[in-house]
């Protein structure tokens, strides 16, 4: 029994090592002047509302699952400026069926300020501007294609924390609201505003240099 239990704590005594090996290492603390890239997986569930006829046919656009790379400036150790970039591409169903697909391409730009400086866990905030390019579009309702406006402008919010797990690499979570709208027509019939207005979701690992 005394034996086992020696080879328990010697167990837990090799486990603990590396442990606190982790967290005694220097941590990724943003400073003025680095940069941050971020990769992240996200998912863009619209936040879908519409008028006219895209309502009166109840028009919905479907989430989608794409890569987000972005890059931040820190102008001080704790304000900074990110431009997020990521294009994703959607189905828009209807009570018609489905109408096709369309890409999006939201470049976004937002001002941050990031909490705790000197600490291994970094919250942020941020809040900015999109400007949104609708582009492949296939939109067609009983095989008349359906146009819609090529760009949009509107707010961001954005909230997230960095975790550092070395002196140079991090793991990241954020969350982002977007507020996005384009006009459709079919012919020279206008169908009326679709708000696409996603939540975006994304996990995913950075770097300071």
């Amino acid at each position: 029994m005394k034996l086992a239990s020696n080879k328990i704590r010697s167990l837990l005594a090799a486990l603990a090592v590396p442990a606190f090996a982790l967290l005694a290492s220097p941590a990724a603390h943003a400073a003025q002047g680095d940069v941050l890239v971020r990769l992240r997986g996200i998912v863009v569930d619209p936040d879908v509302s519409s008028n006219d006829t895209l309502s009166s046919i109840h028009s919905d656009v479907s989430t989608s699952a794409v890569p987000e790379l972005d890059f931040t400036y820190m102008f001080t150790d704790a304000i900074g400026a990110e431009l997020i970039l990521a294009t994703s591409r959607h189905d828009l169903t209807s009570d018609l069926g489905n109408l096709g697909k369309v890409s999006v391409l939201p470049p976004t730009l937002t001002l941050q300020y990031h909490f705790n400086d000197a600490g291994r866990i970094r919250p942020y905030v941020g809040a900015g501007i999109n400007y949104t390019l609708f582009y492949h579009n296939s939109l067609s309702v009983a095989g008349q294609g359906v146009d819609i406006t090529n760009h949009s402008f509107g707010p961001a919010l954005q909230a997230g924390v960095d975790y550092a797990i070395s002196d140079k690499w991090f793991v990241n979570l954020d969350v982002k609201k977007i507020w996005i709208h384009t006009d459709a027509s079919l012919g020279d019939t206008d169908l009326g505003r679709l708000r696409i207005d996603p939540w975006i979701v994304g996990f995913g690992i950075g770097r300071k240099f």
